[in-house]
């Protein structure tokens, strides 16, 4: 089989595709994840997972690269990754009582037949009305900083909302694992 690698550094990316038990490497590739003009979301993470795959594929003879890509949209404005609490807080004060399209792009990369496939999974999550110290605590208690959207579904941050609904909750995590193996599965690597 061939050799797989993640094209992440993420930790929840790795542990998420650490779920399928499969044997694997990961590789940081450095691309730019700036939007283009008139870029779509969805247009946007597909590109964005695209990248980062081929960028670790060109690296490696005979693998299967994984890429993915998120990002947070809400009243039609993209949330990325906040990066410190000032940021954070903002974000979540914009996201009280509002719903948000995670938009999840993935991408696989067979190197040995030049197979390409890419998707999109969208997830959505309503936010409750959120008071300033609700934040102030959420985020003293979970630093959600490497999120984009502020906050972490599958820890504390689930207490910030009302709803979720999606096809996958992986994807809201930022890897979803549903069409990622049926993705695998065309290329030869079964997961059961």
């Amino acid at each position: 089989m061939s050799r797989i690698i993640l094209a992440s550094s993420s930790p929840f990316r790795k542990e998420l595709l650490g779920r399928l038990q499969l044997k694997f490497d990961t590789a940081s590739p450095d691309v730019d994840e700036s939007q283009l003009k008139d870029e779509s979301p969805s247009e946007l993470v597909q590109r964005l997972a695209t990248i980062k795959a081929n960028v670790v594929a060109e690296k490696s003879l005979d693998c299967i690269c994984i890429g993915s890509d998120q990002v947070a949209v809400c009243d039609a404005e993209i949330l990325g990754k906040p990066g410190n609490f000032e940021n954070a807080f903002k974000q979540l004060k914009f996201l009280s009582g509002k719903q948000v399209c995670f938009h999840t792009g993935l991408a696989v990369i067979d190197t040995k037949s030049a197979l390409i496939q890419t998707d999109e999974v969208k997830f959505y999550v309503d936010f409750r009305e959120l008071s300033d110290s609700m934040i102030n605590n959420y985020l003293k208690k979970e630093p959600a900083f490497n999120c984009a959207g502020s906050f972490k579904s599958e820890s504390l941050g689930i207490a910030l909302t009302s709803r979720m609904q999606g096809p996958d909750p992986t994807s809201l995590i930022g890897l979803p694992l549903i069409r990622l193996t049926e993705m695998l599965g065309k290329v030869g690597v079964n997961i059961i």
